[in-house]
């Protein structure tokens, strides 16, 4: 069995990986331990604090006890706004930390969309649009463009964890683009483990979600991702 640590800001939608877990019975652990939050604003300021290297290392000493075969920071704009170079080195710090590979959500999207050879995509983000243009910069930066995005102006990640799967579906609907290989859904805040293959169905095409591709990056890092069910064309 492998052992996926995740290290996830605050209380919004961690129980999307208690689901998921139970659901694969056992085949993949998936165990959360939260870091400390400061303000849950998606706000520039705001996510520099949230991702700050004391933060994320008081939860690593945490983890270490669960004995991951990998680490995840579960945090998609508590990584890129640190940009590439950043979320490398939070990666970085993790891997030493813990003592086994580590890497976060944004460096997994990237991941995951070379994994698949794609290289247009449209964004459906939950954040204010300044935020989502920091996510639009962090691929750019990998090579990927961003052909159409959807800012929805959320400004708490307790906020984001209350919508519901048809809100969730109408907001990836809302930013496809007939030109985006895939739609990318960037937040560990969103449910979304549970309708994965549901908003495959409603754009016909790939959809890659925060959550699905932190858990798919922790698995890479281990050794051959295996195949599992109802997880969308990613897995």
């Amino acid at each position: 069995m492998v052992t996926v640590g995740l290290l996830y800001p605050g209380h919004s939608a961690e129980d999307d990986y208690q689901a998921l877990a139970a659901r694969l019975n056992g085949e993949v652990r998936l165990p959360v331990v939260t870091t400390s939050v400061g303000e849950d604003a998606h706000r520039v300021d705001a996510l520099l604090d949230l991702g700050r290297a004391e933060r994320l290392a008081e939860g690593a000493v945490q983890l270490k006890q669960e004995q991951p075969d990998s680490v995840m920071w579960a945090c998609t704009s508590g990584s890129f706004v640190f940009g590439r170079e950043g979320a490398n080195i939070q990666a970085g710090g993790l891997a030493q930390a813990v003592g086994v590979p580590a890497s976060s959500t944004s460096i997994a999207f990237v991941d995951a969309c070379k994994s698949l050879e794609i290289y247009q995509v449209a964004v459906a983000a939950s954040y204010p649009e300044d935020i989502t243009q920091h996510f639009v910069r962090f691929l750019a930066a990998a090579g990927i463009e961003v052909v159409s995005t959807g800012s929805n102006g959320i400004l708490t990640a307790a906020e984001v964890a209350m919508l519901t799967a048809d809100q969730v579906i109408d907001m990836v609907n809302a930013a496809d683009h007939p030109d985006a290989e895939a739609v990318l859904v960037p937040d560990t805040a969103m449910h979304t483990l549970a309708i994965v293959d549901d908003l495959e169905l409603a754009t016909g095409k790939t959809v890659l979600t925060a959550n699905q591709v932190t858990v798919w990056k922790g698995l890479d890092l281990v050794g051959p991702v295996p195949s599992l069910p109802d997880l969308g064309m990613l897995f």
